[in-house]
């Protein structure tokens, strides 16, 4: 009987992963079509990127918070590592790698594994923190890297790379090009980022976080979430699975700030402050706690909704506050979910008797 329950849950589990693989496949055909036919007007079609950046950040935020259960305040932090590392690494590497595609794919991946180093300077000396004063660390992380970004100058000439905290310090030669104005933040940014490497990057991303959640280091991960003592009593090292899981929540949130970074020619430190993280963890909430496929949807969603009500400028915010006010209501009201659970039994109602008159004529034989 347990074997039959594994095997059942194993089966929906794989229906819901091919489900949420689908909808991003599906979604991002339409938007690249609509794109080359030019039917997307060009404000929208400057939004895909940013999509694409925000889904990963919700999902691997979501990953934190609803599948660990622990609260992250401090997620653009992460994704400002990202943002400049991988504009730094990508103006270093033009001459070098001059392939559009490959230079952002590798200035990705030094993004994700410069966000993924520093998260572990955070998360060590916290791992016996929870809840709220995880929550006040995080938040205090964001803030402390938003404002070192602010003051950080970035340059190259024939010597190679200078790092500073003002202009001066850098002493750049004659052909020296600088790359990080303190608080001018990147400019010169060469665009590279596009949909279809958006939509490679939210892939990885799905299958990363779905597949580490219905791995046996995910089962922990939410035993330890569910049932925090009892998880220890039975030897899951509750440090190794939340190292794990923040870990590769930052890793992609570094990542998707390349991706965000590399569509705009020039970005500031106060984009990624504490209302940045606000607004992924808004995501996050609206979509479901643990809930990857609403997380994608609120984020392309909230997204895309301010720019839809730009028309009515004076009433656009006020709107939208209401939209997220009424989201959160029906989400979370109990009747709601109710019916949603009998749907859902309902429209699978139709197979049990069937699988159950068989078993029943098999051991009647």
């Amino acid at each position: 009987m347990a074997e039959k329950m594994k095997k059942l849950n194993l089966k929906k589990a794989l229906k819901g992963n091919i489900a949420t693989y689908l909808m991003v496949i599906v979604a991002y055909v339409v938007l690249f079509a609509l794109q080359n036919l030019g039917l997307l007007s060009y404000s929208l079609a400057g939004f895909l990127v940013p999509i694409c950046a925000y889904i990963v950040m919700a999902v691997s935020l979501n990953l934190t918070v609803g599948i660990m259960g622990e609260l992250s305040l401090g997620h653009a932090g992460f994704m400002s590592i990202g943002a400049y590392t991988g504009a730094v690494a990508s103006a270093l590497l033009a001459d070098l790698i001059p392939i559009a595609p490959l230079r952002l794919a590798i200035c990705m991946v030094v993004g994700g594994v410069l966000a993924g180093l520093v998260s572990l300077i955070v998360v060590v000396p916290v791992l016996r923190l929870r809840g709220d004063y995880l929550a006040i660390v995080t938040l205090a992380f964001g803030e402390i890297i938003r404002n070192i970004m602010q003051c950080l100058y970035v340059g190259k000439d024939s010597s190679g790379v200078h790092f500073g905290m003002s202009e001066s310090a850098l002493d750049l030669a004659a052909d020296g090009q600088m790359i990080v104005r303190g608080p001018m933040g990147v400019v010169g940014i060469q665009k590279i980022s596009t949909l279809t490497m958006g939509f490679i990057l939210v892939m990885i991303t799905l299958v990363v976080v779905l597949n580490l959640i219905r791995s046996r280091q995910g089962r922990a991960i939410m035993a330890m979430r569910d049932n925090r003592i009892a998880a220890e009593s039975i030897g899951i090292s509750i440090p190794k699975y939340k190292i794990m899981a923040f870990v590769t929540s930052a890793v992609l949130a570094g990542a998707a700030g390349t991706l965000y970074v590399m569509n705009f020619s020039s970005i500031i430190a106060k984009k990624f402050d504490f209302n940045t993280s606000i607004l992924i963890l808004v995501f996050v909430v609206l979509g479901g706690m643990g809930n990857i496929r609403g997380s994608i949807i609120a984020a392309a969603t909230l997204t895309i909704l301010p720019e839809l009500l730009r028309e009515y400028a004076d009433y656009r915010m006020l709107v939208y506050a209401i939209v997220l006010i009424l989201v959160m209501l029906v989400t979370n009201n109990p009747k709601i979910k109710a019916m949603m659970v009998k749907f859902r039994e309902e429209k699978l109602a139709p197979r049990l008797p069937k699988k159950k008159a068989k078993e029943g004529d098999a051991n009647g034989k």
